[in-house]
């Protein structure tokens, strides 16, 4: 085995650990926290509360994030691809494995702190640190997040619009769990438990856009090494990201080196990294912001555009020089 399989091979290794981390940070956070207190949240965890109460706690939580995020992936296989399949199946074992080991525990006791404020705190806090968790080393608990993937592959809507979407609206199906009284009575006891679990969602997205410095940001890398093409062949292959190599010269030594240009999502900085380091540990790198990098691979321009423009430059050819 090569040094640098055996490198790629650890850091997916790390990888799947950390993720499992993540997962019980966050199965902690739900169970111990959140769910005592009776407060759907979004995502399977949301989904399955709401089937939990609906039977009368006949039916695990763990059973129902299980059991919809299978029927999501075998549903959206086509659109998903192998690669987030698998790491779908993965997360969405380990989260309703380590939710279905200690629901039962935390549901039969008293809750960890009584006062339904705090608690939800810092349940929320715990999930976004275990989401950012998962998130930073590429992988994903499935949930809404299989079904933004799917919509994102046929729509321009944006997958925090439709993450936002689906949760709020499976925290306000709260309003239709059984109730013994009328209307009124309803009302009163499901409106807070609503924004508890809204309340809930924002901090758990928050802490988790924290962590991760938000997926839509992007990071630009300047690479000078003498191992410049097999640097740019692994980031090709194994990071799946485009470089560009530029023609230039060091004033000092007036020699001719390759400079690399690489751009790629925050999230995927630390296997940038990982890559060059495992080729070249003598290499010189820049790495900075960018406040937006649009294109193929990145986000999408949405300007709106004057009509009369639009049309011109749909029908004009693209002008070349000589």
């Amino acid at each position: 085995m090569t040094k640098q399989k055996y490198d790629s091979l650890m850091s997916n290794a790390k990888d799947y650990i950390m993720i499992l981390i993540g997962l019980m940070i966050y199965a902690v956070g739900f169970s111990a926290f959140i769910l005592p207190h009776g407060i759907v949240i979004g995502g399977m965890a949301g989904l399955g509360t709401l089937v939990y109460f609906a039977t009368n706690t006949f039916v695990p939580v763990a059973v129902t994030m299980y059991g919809v995020n299978l029927m999501l992936v075998i549903g959206g296989y086509k659109l998903l691809g192998r690669t987030f399949t698998i790491r779908t199946v993965f997360g969405a074992t380990g989260v309703s494995l380590f939710v279905g080991l200690i629901e039962g525990y935390f549901t039969s006791h008293p809750p960890l702190i009584a006062d339904t404020a705090m608690s939800i705190v810092l349940g929320g806090i715990l999930c976004g640190f275990g989401i950012g968790t998962i998130y930073i080393h590429n992988g994903t608990s499935g949930g809404s997040d299989i079904i933004a993937a799917m919509i994102t592959k046929v729509s321009n809507v944006s997958v925090g619009r439709i993450l936002m979407a689906v949760d709020m609206t499976i925290v306000a199906l709260t309003f239709f769990l059984p109730f013994n009284g009328d209307m009124e009575a309803r009302i009163q006891e499901s409106i807070p438990r609503i924004i508890y679990g809204w309340v809930t969602i924002f901090i758990y997205s928050y802490i988790t856009d924290m962590i991760i410095n938000t997926n839509r940001q992007a990071t630009q890398f300047i690479i000078f090494s003498q191992k410049w093409a097999e640097i740019a062949d692994s980031i090709n292959n194994d990071a799946h990201r485009g470089v560009t190599v530029i023609d230039g010269m060091g004033w000092y030594s007036k020699h001719e080196v390759k400079v690399l240009l690489v751009w790629c999502r925050k999230i995927e900085s630390v296997t940038i990294f990982r890559i060059i380091k495992s080729i070249d540990n003598n290499a010189f790198i820049t790495q900075s912001n960018a406040n937006g990098v649009y294109g193929k691979g990145f986000d999408t321009m949405r300007v709106k555009m004057d009509k009369h423009k639009k049309q011109n430059s749909n029908t004009e050819s693209p002008k070349t020089t000589d």
